[in-house]
């Protein structure tokens, strides 16, 4: 059942920290990814810890996208960080609208994500292989289904080459957004996003806030174990592994992990579905 798979990590803010992701991304390597992905805080508040960790991936070996956003953003800066990006030697990113940091109006010069897609392939041509967000169970700031469907549909049109979804427990939730942007004639590839179940609390707390769904039997069989870590963990894993499983069962051309920059849970779901060399 082996499949592609990627991996997310989000940039250390201590020194402790870096040093740990440096040993995780050592161990996940050992699965072979097709790149790590770095993400970016709101209004590009991590940009030289995100640009840091891209670079010292570059270094070991390691395909890396940066994520990339653009809410409050001028054309010259976004200019300045492509050339920047360009310069390191990325050749991929995730385009993403972004978050501005609480207290900012909207301001800037581009208002979508599919703004910056088609800036990026103005200013760039086809140097950068473009990943943009979907969402199958809708984007919590979207109208409607629909408004959603399209707004992904810009983003294809403008220039992007895949997608990457928010996380879901629901695998019917991806297979239909997939059939939906199919209908619509949008080809490309949509990759599911994939969260290990690390606990309980934080997950829900989380879930809440980004507009991921956590369907009420797994909510409440998560809320059962209370504080007891390590039974959380071992139903998670079967429960992500079982998710990973329907994916690539049905068709899922990559699984795209959202490590938390841990690696044990991500190691361990791969190894059951075959990931990595034998």
């Amino acid at each position: 059942m082996a499949v592609p798979v990627s991996f997310e990590f989000f940039p250390p803010k201590t020194p402790e920290g870096v040093g740990k992701l440096r040993v995780v991304r050592e161990q996940l390597y050992r699965l072979q990814p097709e790149f790590c992905s770095v993400t970016y805080g709101a209004g590009g508040s991590t940009q030289a810890g995100t640009f840091a960790a891209v670079q010292e991936i570059l270094a070991e070996g390691v395909p890396a996208a940066s994520h990339f956003s653009c809410i409050g953003a001028t054309r010259e800066k976004v200019r300045e960080q492509l050339a920047e990006l360009r310069a390191m030697g990325v050749n991929r990113l995730v385009a993403l609208r972004g978050d501005l940091p609480s207290g900012y109006g909207m301001g800037g010069a581009f208002q979508y994500a599919s703004d910056l897609v088609a800036f990026i392939r103005e200013e760039t041509g086809r140097h950068f292989h473009i990943e943009v967000a979907a969402y199958p169970e809708t984007h919590p700031q979207a109208r409607s289904p629909e408004a959603d469907l399209k707004a992904f549909a810009a983003k294809v049109h403008a220039g992007a080459d895949a997608a990457i979804t928010q996380y879901f427990f629901n695998a019917d939730a991806y297979f239909r957004f997939v059939d939906e942007a199919r209908r619509a004639g949008l080809d490309v590839p949509i990759v599911p996003g994939i969260m290990p179940i690390l606990g309980s609390t934080q997950l829900l707390r989380f879930s809440d806030a980004c507009g991921a769904e956590v369907p009420r039997w797994l909510r409440l069989r998560l809320q059962g174990f209370g504080d007891d870590v390590a039974s959380i963990r071992a139903f998670g894993l079967d429960v992500v592994a079982r998710l990973c499983e329907q994916l690539v069962a049905g068709g899922a051309p990559a699984l795209h992990f959202y490590t938390m920059n841990q690696s044990a849970a991500t190691l361990e779901l791969c190894h059951r579905l075959g990931v990595g060399p034998a």
